[in-house]
């Protein structure tokens, strides 16, 4: 939940897209000898620089769960699903 409200933060994200293949709700969590990873499926702004808002994701959705869970994820992975028009 913490990663999604980060990712939310970013100006260009619309939201977070859900997949019902591997019952995510557009945020995974996995974990592996202590190592944790992020991985996001974003929905995004038609028009936005998408390797910009990627690292702007990455870096708030780090600083967000060390700061309110008291972890730092080993990577966080941006993936672009949807692009539509700004709101």
């Amino acid at each position: 939940r913490y990663a999604a409200d980060a990712a939310r933060e970013i100006e260009g994200v619309r939201g977070l897209v859900a997949s019902q293949l591997h019952r995510h709700r557009g945020v995974r969590v996995s974990g592996e000898d202590g190592a944790v990873t992020v991985e996001l499926h974003l929905d995004v702004d038609w028009g936005a620089e998408l390797p910009t808002l990627g690292q702007e994701v990455q870096q708030r959705v780090l600083d967000y769960l060390e700061r309110m869970a008291g972890s730092r994820p080993t990577a966080v992975n941006v993936v672009i699903d949807a692009v539509g028009p700004a709101r």
